[in-house]
């Protein structure tokens, strides 16, 4: 027998099929919606353990320093002397030094020192004191000069010779031997301490199990290196001068750089 519903009673049905669909649908939606979070939360840890155990690849990095050596014949003498002189007055005493600079000014030009190779590098006056009392018993005057020899074979009678000149009011305060100029050398030395970096840095990553990649980055740090020091022959000011013996020996430079390298 065929059943006939109302539009009331169609309406009603109608409803509750609808919401029994919508119970359903939030039933299984909460189900799932519960079990996401964990899941997520297991992936997410073991890509965080996967990248800590095995980086990827070009990330690692590898630091290593490298020092190239090269030595030289140093050409040229710093010479740093002067005079000083004692009197019973400013004018007395400034005097005698200015007359003893000037004769050494002299005698280093005829012997073939440049005018621009002596330099003035020192003034000072000061009084002198006698016992407790505060008056001045004299005055004593120094003035330095800085002298650049250029000719190592003839620095040493250019030294003695302008000892003698200054009289026994001369004074040495020290010598340096120098390279008028290092561009070669330190490029030679560059390129050493680049080289030695390459090769320790190969050996790492060698020992490691893994190719060395690209350069990422280097930076360099010069290192300063003592010069030589020549030897001063002793002599009296009232004999005819000898020539200073003066031995340039080598001048070390030494070239540093720290290089990164990726490994593969």
């Amino acid at each position: 027998m065929a059943v006939q519903f109302s539009s009331t009673q169609r309406a009603i049905a109608a409803g509750v099929a609808s919401a029994g669909l919508l119970i359903g649908a939030f039933t299984l939606g909460a189900g799932q919606g519960s079990a996401s979070p964990a899941t997520a939360s297991g992936a997410t840890g073991n890509a965080a353990l996967t990248a800590a155990a095995a980086p990827a690849a070009g990330s690692a990095r590898i630091t290593v320093t490298g020092t190239g050596k090269v030595s030289g014949v140093p050409n040229q003498l710093a010479l740093s002397m002067g005079v000083q002189t004692s009197g019973a007055s400013v004018a007395t005493a400034l005097r005698q030094a200015n007359s003893a600079v000037r004769s050494i000014t002299a005698v280093l030009r005829r012997s073939g020192v440049a005018a621009p190779d002596i330099q003035t590098s020192g003034l000072s006056i000061y009084p002198n004191y006698s016992g407790s009392s505060g008056i001045p018993s004299g005055y004593q005057v120094s003035e330095q000069l800085t002298i650049t020899l250029r000719r190592l074979s003839a620095a040493g009678s250019q030294i003695s010779t302008a000892a003698r000149a200054g009289g026994n009011a001369t004074v040495v305060d020290g010598v340096s031997l120098n390279l008028s100029s290092t561009s070669t050398l330190l490029a030679a030395a560059r390129a050493k301490a680049v080289a030695d970096a390459k090769a320790k840095a190969t050996a790492y990553a060698r020992a490691l199990g893994r190719p060395l990649g690209a350069v990422v980055s280097m930076s360099e740090t010069p290192v300063a290196q003592p010069y030589p020091v020549p030897e001063f022959a002793s002599g009296s000011a009232s004999r005819a001068p000898a020539a200073v013996p003066v031995h340039p020996g080598t001048q070390q430079l030494s070239v540093t750089v720290t290089v990164i390298f990726a490994l593969g």
